[in-house]
């Protein structure tokens, strides 16, 4: 290795701005340096820790000025655990720099034509606002580099917490966190006092053994609580003794599950929860109507803000009452069932068929009669036999995941030429490239980004297009 060049040190760098996934960014010679938990006006020390080729990645060494915008992050475990990371950024500067990454990412990668971006929708709650966590126990807690460097001897500790970034067996023990109201951390913290007092092994996830392995928490807006508990094996009476106890310490909890998951991954997606008190379900209600929201089901995780959301397509579509509508990757068919009112029928298509099968659940409970649901993938489902036994769409709702969509469903959708796409999106890049694609045949009406992910760098976006030059 001794040919390797030493990365250089980069002394009292200004910080400007704010680039991908949220990092700070500063300008060098001519070189972009991507630097995390950093915002723009601090004057700092770098150091490279990788070099690419149009750009340098590096950590803070040292610091020279803080930025006058900077705040006191809230939470004691900021910097270290992965999530919320722009705590130390004010609420507004996080919302000016999301609403600049939809532009950035529309303007750069889209090359399209914009009419004026609406500004952003700020959520009402910065704090508190995840009506779901997931937990993990781990026998082996995480040290921070203080804790490490203090010299201090430290015994054998576990942890229930998040997982490090891109290590899968390394947890941080969390004491707080303020993304879900209470009674999340009390229950957190009190099955950890639980645990100890009761010997109850945490598991191993190197070695693939211990007792308690995950707890997923779900609240829903008028307070009931879902709690899921996840045993690596079945142990009847320590288990049936941490059950009983969150159920008597705890009387919001209105569902108390557990899950016996012995594989190798913690997805619950392949397991079956089994109901031990309560109800097997929370229902959630948004602008008159309820949905059912079970163990596995996908739902929103800011409620509020995802009414806002909901709103914004409703609006964007238009909707007279005559449409067929169609709403790609429907989930539980919130969307579906949110617009079925204000349109003639709605027709959902998703991947996964739990989902599904939740979303017909949620029409029938709302006697919602003009939906229909299919289970399959998008580029599979979407056909002329398909347009021709359910009618071409006027209008197309579509909701992709992260990676955009495949280029073979914007090719059909083209084919079946809706008047109108409202495309919601939480990824702008792929969201830019896929506009870009219909752009022979569309043009962009309207952009609306909103804020579903307080203290984190994601954005949400709408988009309106419209068939057809302007």
């Amino acid at each position: 290795m001794g040919g390797r060049k030493e990365l250089p040190f980069l002394e009292k760098v200004r910080i400007t701005d704010i680039g991908a996934e949220g990092n700070a960014l500063a300008r060098v010679d001519n070189l972009v340096v991507f630097v995390p938990m950093l915002i723009p006006g601090d004057l700092v020390d770098i150091k490279v820790i990788k070099k690419r080729k149009k750009y340098l990645e590096g950590r803070v060494v040292k610091f020279h000025e803080y930025s006058p915008d900077r705040i006191e992050p809230r939470c004691i475990h900021f910097g270290v655990c992965g999530g919320c990371k722009w705590q130390h950024l004010p609420y507004n500067l996080q919302l000016k720099f999301k609403e600049k990454q939809v532009r950035d990412n529309l303007t750069r990668i889209g090359k399209i034509e914009l009419p004026e971006i609406n500004p952003i929708l700020g959520s009402s709650e910065i704090y508190n606002y995840r009506n779901k966590l997931e937990y993990t126990f781990s026998d082996k807690r995480w040290r921070t580099k203080e804790e490490v460097f203090s010299g201090n001897k430290f015994e054998k500790e576990d942890a229930l917490g998040f997982h490090i970034p891109g290590l899968f067996d390394k947890v941080l023990d969390i004491k707080e966190c303020h993304l879900q109201p209470e009674p999340s951390n009390s229950i957190k913290n009190a099955v950890r006092e639980y645990a100890h007092k009761n010997n109850l092994q945490f598991f191993d996830l190197r070695g693939q053994n211990g007792f308690l392995r995950n707890i997923v928490i779900r609240n829903s807006l008028e307070g009931k609580v879902m709690v899921i508990v996840v045993f690596f094996h079945d142990d009847a009476e320590k288990r049936n003794g941490l059950l009983d106890f969150l159920a008597s310490e705890f009387p919001r909890i209105s569902s108390l599950m557990y899950v016996i998951n012995s594989k190798r991954n913690d997805s619950l997606n392949d397991q079956v929860p089994i109901l031990y008190k309560g109800e097997n379900h929370l229902d959630e209600g948004m602008d008159g109507l309820k949905f059912r929201i079970g163990a596995k089901s996908f739902y929103q995780t800011n409620i509020k803000q995802a009414l806002e959301l909901y709103r914004i397509a409703k609006d964007f579509a238009g909707l007279t009452g005559k449409e067929i509508v169609y709403d790609l990757y429907s989930g539980t068919g919130t969307i579906a069932n949110y617009i079925a009112a204000y349109a003639d029928r709605v027709i959902g298509i998703e991947y996964v068929d739990e989902a599904v099968q939740d979303a017909i659940i949620n029409s029938e409970i709302n006697g919602i009669g003009n939906t229909r649901f299919f289970t399959g993938d998008m580029k599979d489902v979407l056909s002329e036999s398909f347009f021709a036994s359910n009618g071409k769409p006027d209008v197309i709702i579509t909701d992709p995941p992260r990676a955009g969509m495949h280029e073979d469903v914007i090719k059909i959708i083209v084919t079946a030429a809706p008047d109108k796409i409202v495309y919601i999106s939480c990824n702008p890049s792929t969201q830019s490239r896929d506009i870009q694609l219909l752009s022979k045949d569309y043009h962009v009406a309207a952009v609306q980004p909103v804020d579903m992910f307080p203290q984190t760098h994601h954005v949400e976006n709408v988009v309106l297009l419209k068939r057809g030059d302007h």
